[in-house]
């Protein structure tokens, strides 16, 4: 069982930046056997692919529309996982999702754990 918890979420003008935290709480399974994985979903739309981070946070993947102004890390010793927001554009307001997953991908499906999100606004 994965227990995931986000914070740091809030409203921010156009060019602002935030610092989202994702904190895991795992039973059975060390933290750093899981990929992680950032998603969002705007009001009205699909949830959607953000970033993701591999076991060892060696490896880096993004959304084409984050890529260049995101930035996943993590901590495997704090088992949280973070993304940094730069440049942010009023099309990134969503609620953001951390996800983990054995294996992860792209796509929400293939997600097993969940956190309940937390709301990014940006303001034009």
């Amino acid at each position: 069982q994965v227990q995931l918890v986000e914070s740091g979420g809030g409203l921010v003008q156009a060019g602002g930046s935030l610092r989202l935290s994702c904190s895991c709480a795992a039973s059975g399974r060390a933290f750093d056997t899981y990929v992680m994985g950032w998603f969002r979903q705007a009001p009205g739309k699909e949830r959607e692919f953000v970033a993701r981070i591999s076991r060892g946070g060696g490896m880096t993947y993004y959304a084409d529309s984050v890529k260049g102004r995101f930035t996943i890390s993590r901590d495997n010793a704090k088992n949280t996982v973070y993304l940094q927001l730069n440049s942010l554009k009023p099309e990134d307001t969503a609620v953001y999702y951390c996800a983990a997953d054995r294996y992860g991908s792209e796509l929400p499906s293939t997600m097993d754990y969940w956190g309940e999100g937390t709301l990014v606004t940006v303001s034009s």
